[in-house]
């Protein structure tokens, strides 16, 4: 029986898809749920809607009066130009990735399973930073839980493998199989540089990773394109892929670059009229984003009663007045006007 999901309904789900933070998908479902047509046709989604809503209400309340104290956080809040997860079988040096990229504290041990918990980092990439959290290895004998909401605000994540250890593609294939069983999808599609990919075709409580393959701790005297092409064959994997050294940060400058590139990411800097621009610390959105995104970013009052903007820019603009509905781009200087 066709869904025949009403205007309403749809606008609910597009929230939904882009909120990025626990409260704000619980609100985006709670409307889904109420707008939702309630008929047979409809059923499987109405379940997994109200399932979906119980696992956040549970994770937004806490442990229950009385309880043991809250442990170490699960989700992390997004932070910076976007949030890209570290995912990997063990030791295969993601810990020691995260620290070199990020100067964080994470622990590093030679033995499996040292990362037991979400660790933030900030890597910085040309004037901003990109949020890189380490997550606990992907391993049948160290299943974990929480990983589909940890993953949820991520914009997309570093798949890292050690080419010359023993095991890896079989590790690979193991880890691919356990973040189906949570519906998490891996993909080489980056929407973010232009590639719409196929988040539109996945199951609405499907997450849809783009995926940067990062080929990490490679034995100097082995070839990585042929150790990359068994892998690729026999995991059947194919996503875009950087050989980095943790150990020396060799590749981590190809990185961040590559990185802020796929993720789309459009700096914009601010003035206050009669003064410099700010060109310290930018404002960072997506491709496509408009002047009145911007305006949202720096206050919702100015966004609410924006009247015009000037515009300097790479495009010919200088000090040209702009609507809410004018699309900027990296570089751009904005004056807003409300």
């Amino acid at each position: 029986m066709p869904a025949n999901l009403t205007p309403a309904y749809k606008t609910a789900e597009g929230h939904y898809r882009r909120a990025r933070e626990p409260a704000e998908r619980l609100d985006a479902l709670r409307e889904m749920l109420k707008t939702i047509p309630k008929h047979k046709g409809t059923e499987h989604l109405q379940s997994d809607i109200k399932a979906r809503i119980k696992e956040l209400t549970e994770e937004l309340a806490g442990p229950a009066r009385g309880g043991a104290k809250t442990g170490p956080a699960t989700v992390v809040k997004p932070d910076g130009a976007g949030q890209i997860a570290l995912l990997g079988p063990p030791n295969t040096g993601k810990s020691t990735l995260h620290v070199r990229a990020t100067g964080s504290h994470a622990t590093i041990g030679q033995y499996p399973f040292t990362t037991q918990y979400p660790m933030p980092g900030m890597m910085p990439v040309r004037d901003v930073a990109i949020q890189l959290v380490d997550l606990p290895p992907i391993a049948v004998e160290h299943p974990i839980p929480w990983i589909s909401n940890a993953l949820q605000p991520a914009d997309g994540c570093l798949l890292v493998v050690d080419l010359s250890k023993a095991g890896c593609v079989e590790r690979t294939v193991e880890l691919h199989e356990l973040l189906r069983e949570r519906r998490i999808e891996l993909t080489a599609h980056w929407p973010g540089h232009g590639d719409d990919g196929d988040e539109g075709n996945a199951d609405l409580f499907t997450k849809v990773l783009p995926t940067l393959l990062v080929a990490n701790k490679s034995d100097p005297g082995s070839d990585p394109n042929e150790e990359l092409a068994i892998l690729e064959e026999l995991a059947e994997v194919n996503y875009p892929c950087l050989a980095v050294s943790a150990d020396t940060g060799q590749g981590l400058d190809e990185l961040g670059g590559w990185l802020f590139e796929r993720l789309g990411v459009v700096r914009v800097y601010t003035k206050i009229p009669g003064k410099d621009a700010d060109t310290d610390r930018p404002y960072t959105v997506r491709h496509g984003a408009t002047v009145l995104d911007v305006a949202t970013l720096v206050h919702r009052e100015i966004a609410a009663d924006f009247k015009f903007a000037r515009l300097w820019g790479a495009a010919d603009f200088n000090a040209q007045q702009v609507g809410r509905e004018h699309i900027v781009e990296d570089g751009d200087i904005l004056e807003l006007h409300a």
